[in-house]
């Protein structure tokens, strides 16, 4: 059975270049396409494809929007955003409008075709640029909220637990006893998301890096 794909896109040369490469390939083919986001909105939910190509900045409205608009209406359907656009907010916005692709133009028709395999089999295709800020994305900004929120104190304590110190020589070093030292860091694991000294240290010096 074969790929039934929509293609949303207003450069009309882009877009009848996909449905050619498209339609070429035997295991998929183009259901229908669309030059604007009004006509998109309107059909799309009779056509019910199983992928839509979707530019991101269409001259009528935004790609985004009619993902949030449809994805209710069309739960069997994947979409993939298709842009010349990198900056982080559409990016973000596209994935959780409920997009699950997201390639730039200027990507390979090979890999457009290939995403388009992957995202039908339930895999998230991403152009590599993409993929990176999203990675750079939740490795940055998740953890550090938990590290912003540990005292000054509870920061040195961790940093003698990095150096391999003991808590009865984090006590003597600090001046306080073993159970405030233990308290710290019990507080250190909970605000962390850890179990562990190991993981804990692992934290401390991903922030630091």
């Amino acid at each position: 059975m074969s790929i039934s794909i929509a293609i949303v896109e207003d450069e009309k040369n882009y877009n009848n270049a996909l449905k050619k490469v498209i339609n070429y390939q035997d295991d998929m083919k183009v259901a229908a396409q669309f030059f604007d986001g009004n006509e998109a909105l309107k059909n799309l939910p009779d056509i019910s494809p199983d992928v839509v190509m979707m530019d991101i900045q269409l001259q009528d409205m935004l790609g985004i929007e009619i993902i949030e608009k449809l994805r209710k209406e069309m739960p069997a359907t994947q979409f993939i955003m298709c842009t010349s656009f990198e900056d982080d907010e559409k990016i973000f916005n596209s994935l959780k409008a409920g997009a699950m692709g997201y390639l730039i133009k200027g990507e390979s028709m090979d890999k457009i075709l290939s995403s388009i395999r992957d995202v039908y089999n339930g895999g998230a295709p991403m152009s590599l640029a993409i993929a990176r800020k999203v990675l750079s994305h939740f490795e940055k900004k998740l953890p550090e909220k938990g590290f912003d929120e540990l005292t000054e104190r509870e920061k040195e304590i961790l940093e003698l637990l990095s150096q391999g110190l003991l808590y009865k020589e984090i006590a003597d070093k600090k001046f306080i006893s073993i159970d405030t030292v233990k308290k710290h860091v019990g507080n250190i694991y909970r605000k962390l998301h850890v179990s562990n000294k190991v993981e804990a240290i692992n934290k401390f010096n991903h922030f630091k890096n």
